[in-house]
């Protein structure tokens, strides 16, 4: 990799020497529904996935060279700022909601409260209040060609996210360290065979379709802005791409995830402004 964006560790002996996608994780149920609707959606997904993997442009790395996508720099580059507004909103931690608490899915792999969530973006569809809080933040984001979800994610000490794959592997993951504790051995993500370290102010870009874990053994909260794009692909699976990923907001597993925020927004700002209004804080 290039200016050695995050560090990469031997890789780990896998039964496979080569990069390998699979459906599911072992240990890890699926994300079952009743519906006849959602089975036939997720059949489609199946179906498109493989023709994502054969019509990808840049191939199926795990872990991709930060050189492939040039604006990745100029994400770099802002992170002084996206910092600052990180730190705003960190002042109201405890009351950040866990990934569950939004997408209820995520308790097949997370239960606890270590890890928090700050959405600008989900599935394409805005959080404006919180965007309205982050406004450096998401102009920078602006320069991500195909952004689909923004979000600050939370680790605190003690997190371990298990062994799991991405829903749908139509779309590409970005970190950027934005806190990032020491001792870096103690904190770090396995994509399929690499163990890689974040970096304050590095991006990491990854395909979440691979098998992946990550943990924080330190006793200080790390932050990364999490960001899923659109992976580039030729046609016809860009175009059959983009349509599933716009009828996929009708599904209920994203429709109960912005249900679930936009009850969580509500509380959370309702209960900013009574502090504001509180009296003996004015002026």
């Amino acid at each position: 990799m290039t200016e050695s964006i995050v560090t990469v560790i031997a890789p780990m002996k896998r039964e496979s020497s080569s990069p390998d996608q699979t459906f599911g994780t072992d240990g890890i149920a699926p994300m079952n529904r009743p519906s006849a609707v959602t089975r036939f959606f997720m059949g489609i997904v199946a179906w498109v996935e493989r023709l994502n993997f054969r019509y990808a442009k840049l191939g199926n790395p795990p872990v991709y060279d930060n050189a492939t996508f040039p604006w990745a720099a100029e994400i770099e580059k802002e992170w002084p700022v996206i910092r600052a507004e990180l730190d705003h909103i960190l002042l109201r931690q405890s009351e950040l909601p866990t990934f569950q608490d939004i997408s209820t899915d995520v308790k097949t792999i997370s239960t606890d409260s270590r890890w928090k969530t700050f959405f600008l973006l989900g599935f394409g569809i805005k959080s404006e209040q919180n965007i309205h809080a982050c406004p450096q933040t998401w102009r920078a984001l602006q320069g991500i060609p195909g952004l689909k979800t923004a979000m600050f994610s939370i680790f605190e000490p003690g997190k371990h996210l298990p062994a799991h794959r991405g829903p749908y592997n139509g779309v590409l993951r970005l970190h950027l360290g934005l806190i990032v504790p020491e001792p870096a051995d103690q904190l770090a993500i396995r994509v399929n065979d690499q163990i890689c370290h974040w970096k304050e102010g590095k991006v990491l870009i990854f395909d979440d379709a691979y098998e992946h874990e990550a943990w924080n053994h330190t006793d200080k909260t790390r932050v990364v802005l999490f960001v899923d794009f659109v992976k580039p692909l030729k046609f016809p699976a860009n175009f059959i791409n983009w349509l599933l990923m716009n009828l996929a907001v009708f599904t209920p597993f994203i429709r109960e995830g912005l249900d679930n925020h936009k009850e969580w927004e509500k509380r959370f700002y309702a209960e900013a402004e009574a502090l504001r209004n509180r009296p003996g804080k004015a002026g």
